[in-house]
């Protein structure tokens, strides 16, 4: 009995001398990496019944050939306890950040809807108010003459289109979200594409006194979805034509690299500030002090132009970037070639 207390307190002894100095660094090292920290606790686990072995083997406790047994024993399950507890620090190291990524993703998203319904509700009630104000004017008589009613008609039926227009970029935008986008995926040629954009956004353009100039060869054959394209492509082109001032010009080129087919847009906004370049295709990102305003458009639309277009690209396993160049901005996309 009374060697069995000694043993106790000498491997009590031993396992002490390690663990205090390695409490003491595992609390220097409490603000670095888990794999480091997870490493040096099994360290200090180890290498604590590693001194209360030697201690009893050196008071005569256990005999030669026994300790040269539990050194081996020890030292074995040491290593493997170490690389165990360092592939273990990665996987967790690698789940917590992958656990910061969703957490900040999720709050990038909350904050996207919540700026999305604050932009959507100030979107509508302008149009829905003159709406509801022309729609009483007709119906209590107020304005009678064919002139002024017909000026009301036009009126009522432009901020219908608006309306329609955000309620159009809502509905894709949440089939993007929703992951519910069904693409049919065939071999599309982007000069066909861009040749029917182009055609449906002139009269916008010169409208607004602004060239639209496309260019007519090189354009390649990518594998994608034809609709889905031609909304991308359109979606670019108004988004250059409300940007680009009055005799400017916007140009639109195409062609193949060894990441596959491209096109681009090129505006003459005037650039985009460094620090918003980021956050173009943001759903509802409208901050642009930079751009050219237009007093026509009144703030239609909830900014979802470029979060659209970015939706429908990634969904073609493609890429789209924006970057500035002289007098304006170029918007380039990428999409995989057609078999």
């Amino acid at each position: 009995m009374r060697d069995l207390v000694n043993i106790l307190f000498v491997a009590l002894a031993g396992a002490l001398l390690v663990a205090v100095p390695g409490a003491v660094v595992l609390r220097v090292l409490r603000r670095r990496s888990v794999v480091v920290n997870v490493c040096v606790l099994l360290a200090v686990t180890v290498l604590a019944t590693l001194a209360g072995v030697i201690g009893v083997a050196q008071g005569m406790f256990i005999e030669e050939h026994d300790v040269d047994v539990l050194l081996i024993v020890v030292t074995v399950a040491g290593a493997v306890s170490v690389t165990v507890g360092l592939w273990l620090g990665r996987r967790l190291a690698a789940d917590a950040m992958w656990a910061a990524e969703v957490r900040a993703k999720e709050r990038q998203v909350e904050a996207s809807r919540r700026e999305l319904v604050a932009w959507v509700s100030h979107d509508l009630r302008t149009p829905l108010a003159g709406l509801r104000a022309m729609t009483e004017a007709l119906e209590d008589g107020v304005v009678s003459d064919p002139e002024t009613v017909a000026d009301y008609h036009r009126r009522i039926r432009v901020e219908t289109d608006r309306v329609a227009s955000l309620v159009d970029d809502l509905f894709e935008l949440s089939r993007i979200n929703a992951g519910a986008l069904r693409l049919t995926p065939a071999s599309v040629s982007l000069g066909d594409v861009v040749s029917d954009a182009v055609a449906s956004a002139s009269p916008v353009a010169a409208a607004r006194g602004v060239q639209l100039v496309a260019a007519e060869t090189g354009w390649p054959t990518v594998a994608g979805s034809e609709p889905e394209l031609t909304r991308v492509v359109g979606n670019l082109l108004r988004n250059a034509i409300h940007h680009t001032p009055s005799d400017g010009a916007v140009t639109v080129t195409g062609g193949r690299d060894d990441a596959g087919g491209w096109f681009s847009v090129t505006d003459g906004c005037g650039g985009i500030p460094e620090w918003d370049l980021p956050r173009v295709f943001d759903v509802a990102f409208r901050g642009a002090p930079a751009r050219t305003p237009d007093p026509a458009h009144d703030g239609a639309g909830g900014g979802l132009g470029l979060a659209i277009v970015r939706g429908l690209v990634e969904a073609h396993r493609g890429e789209v970037a924006v970057a500035n160049v002289a007098g304006g901005c170029r918007f380039v996309v990428h999409l995989p070639l057609a078999a």
